[in-house]
C-alpha cells in the first residue's frame, strides 16, 4: 500500500484480551497497516488468550507495544499522519459524515472509561457512533469494527459510491 493510504490503529488501554483478539481479527479483515497497543493494552507475546479470538491474525498483522501514548501521537502527527478518536462526545461527529484521508490512525480506548480527555484534545478529529437504545456506548472491539469497515469500504469503494448516489 502507498505511504499516504496507510491506515493504523491504536489501542489504548483495552483490558480485555478478547477485545484484543478481536481487534486483531478486524485489522486483518480491513488491511490496518499496523497496531499501536498502547498503555496496558496486553499484546499476543504478552498473553496467550489473545490468541483465541484472533484465530492467527495475530500472526499477520503488524504491531508494535508502546507505553506512552502522548508520545505516539507526536511521532505519527510529525509524520503527517491525522489522528482519529472513536469515542461518545456530544461534539463528535458521526461516523458516517467522516471523509477519511490518509495516512490515518484511529484510536479506541478503555472499555470502560473510554479516552481521556487530554488524549482526545491531542486528535485532529473525534467520531461517534449513533446510539437509540438505553445504553450509551458498543463493545470497543464491535464499534472498532463499524467504523474500520466504513474507513475502508468508503475509501476502496470509493468510485462505486460516487457512482451509485
Amino acid at each position: 500500500m502507498k505511504e499516504k493510504e496507510k491506515f493504523y490503529a491504536i489501542l489504548h488501554n483495552i483490558r480485555s484480551c478478547y477485545n484484543v483478539g478481536s481487534i486483531f481479527r478486524i485489522a486483518d479483515a480491513v488491511s490496518i497497516d499496523k497496531l499501536y497497543l498502547t498503555g496496558y493494552t496486553p499484546s499476543p507475546d504478552e498473553n496467550q488468550k489473545i490468541a483465541k479470538t484472533a484465530l492467527g491474525a495475530e500472526n499477520y498483522v503488524q504491531y508494535e507495544k508502546i507505553k506512552n501514548l502522548k508520545k505516539l501521537i507526536e511521532k505519527l502527527k510529525m509524520e503527517g499522519v491525522k489522528i482519529v478518536a472513536l469515542e461518545t462526545t456530544k461534539d463528535a461527529l458521526l461516523y458516517f459524515n467522516f471523509l477519511p484521508k490518509f495516512p490515518l490512525a484511529l484510536i479506541v480506548g478503555n472499555e470502560v472509561r473510554g479516552i481521556d480527555q487530554r488524549t482526545l484534545k491531542k486528535c485532529d478529529l473525534i467520531l461517534k457512533i449513533p446510539m437509540t437504545g438505553k445504553k450509551e456506548s458498543l463493545n470497543v472491539a464491535v464499534a472498532f469494527a463499524i467504523v474500520a469497515y466504513y474507513i475502508r469500504v468508503k475509501t476502496k469503494f470509493k468510485k462505486f459510491f460516487e457512482d451509485n448516489k
